[in-house]
């Protein structure tokens, strides 16, 4: 339901549809990027079992972390910056 009450339009549903797509692939790049950042030491040299584990642990917790703040900020973000109510007016004064 929109503000006033009524349907959303198929543009709006658009506009839903494509920004959870973006806000998901882009929260999934990034904690690849921080599991990379953090876990990948541990994969490529020879390390002792504990920093091993630490490591894994530790990009794991980030990037989980990361994923959820990433997905709602950019979801928090679609919601809040409204649509002009007129459709190709920039200035409200116009």
């Amino acid at each position: 339901m929109t503000g006033y009450g009524g349907r959303r339009t198929q543009a709006e549903r658009d506009a839903i549809t494509v920004e959870s797509g973006y806000a998901l692939c882009s929260a999934a790049f990034a904690a690849a990027v921080v599991l990379g950042a953090v876990a990948g030491p541990s994969l490529l040299f020879a390390l002792p079992p504990t920093v091993e584990t630490l490591l894994l642990g530790a990009g794991s917790a980030l990037a989980t972390v990361l994923f959820a703040v990433r997905t709602v900020a950019v979801l928090v973000r679609f919601r809040r910056a409204g649509q002009p109510s007129q459709p190709g007016r920039t200035n409200p004064d116009s």
